[in-house]
């Protein structure tokens, strides 16, 4: 017993010595999508943070495709000593696990470390649709079902299974017209060659500004600070409806706890930072920071969620 005792307190020793002396080296933070996007921009954000917090170099490794299912790859098959970092979202702890089979196991092979930011979609529609509110528009497809099209940047996307749900919870049908691309996508609905779209704050709201588009509703729990007077889809006539982009930062399955909850702590900082979270903002993001534990928990109701919405929508596996 002396000896088990014993061997445990050198244990902790241990760890605790490997925590107080990381990083000691660069970190890798793998970004699984190409530079100048969304989810490159929220790296950028935090690993620059990080470079100074940690006074060690914060390397962002973008490594496109697949709709990030190579950039997770790399990231599980890394070697678990908190020098390799991931930007875990939707898609690749989300999304992808239900829509095809995945070079990874998005529980398993991975130690979540902090939920960064949420990034809530807008709903907009054509100038031409007579559909001032989301009510509005769900009496109009209610009235003529299939007739009114959703664009898309494309099959399996945030924006693509958001409107699959409302299309559950609303009990309409609107159809899905995929893109490859939220450029395209934007381009034909504004010539009203499609009547609803679901996307970004960053992406969509510069055209409603320009009162080239009505904004209708936004797809968050509560309304966003910076689109004050745009309603939800649940304050709008669908109770309990919520959909949005998140990030959050990952390592490989069994990274130390020691270091986990060290870079934990320096996540959760740089979320409260106030140029931080006005960075985020202007993005429509809203920062966020967590504990590993409720990481863990908003992934295994991701999952859930997204898969059942898969099912309920007909979407074949890829």
């Amino acid at each position: 017993m002396i000896r088990v005792i014993a061997a445990a307190a050198l244990c902790a020793c241990a760890c605790a010595a490997v925590a107080q002396a990381f990083p000691t080296k660069p970190i890798r933070f793998i970004v699984p999508f190409p530079p100048g996007g969304g989810n490159d921009t929220m790296a950028r954000a935090f690993g620059q943070k990080m470079t100074e917090g940690f006074t060690q170099q914060v390397v962002i490794d973008n490594r496109p495709g697949a709709g990030g299912n190579i950039g997770a790859e790399t990231a599980a098959r890394a070697l678990p000593d908190g020098y390799t970092l991931f930007l875990g979202g939707v898609g690749s702890h989300g999304i992808n696990p239900g829509l095809q089979k995945v070079p990874y196991d998005p529980i398993a092979d991975f130690a979540p470390i902090s939920l960064i930011a949420s990034a809530p979609l807008v709903i907009v529609v054509p100038l031409s649709l007579p559909a001032k509110t989301l009510g509005d528009l769900i009496q109009l497809a209610r009235a003529k079902p299939g007739a009114l099209n959703y664009a898309s940047s494309g099959n399996g996307t945030i924006a693509h299974l958001s409107a699959e749900l409302l299309n559950s919870m609303a009990k309409i049908r609107l159809e899905h017209v995929p893109y490859k691309g939220t450029g395209p996508a934007l381009t034909d609905l504004l010539g009203g060659r499609v009547q609803v779209m679901f996307n970004s704050a960053v992406s969509i709201m510069p055209q409603v500004r320009a009162g080239k588009l009505r904004a209708i509703a936004m797809t968050a729990a509560k309304r966003s600070p910076a689109m004050p007077d745009v309603s939800t889809v649940a304050e709008s006539g669908v109770p309990g409806y919520e959909a949005a982009s998140w990030y959050g930062v990952l390592a490989p399955a069994k990274t130390p706890r020691s270091i986990i909850m060290k870079l934990n702590g320096e996540v959760v900082r740089i979320a409260q930072l106030p140029d931080v979270r006005e960075r985020l903002a202007a993005d429509g993001a809203d920062p966020i920071g967590s504990s590993p534990e409720a990481f863990a928990a908003h992934i295994k109701r991701e999952l859930a969620r997204w898969a059942r919405v898969i099912e309920e929508a007909h979407i074949p596996r890829q």
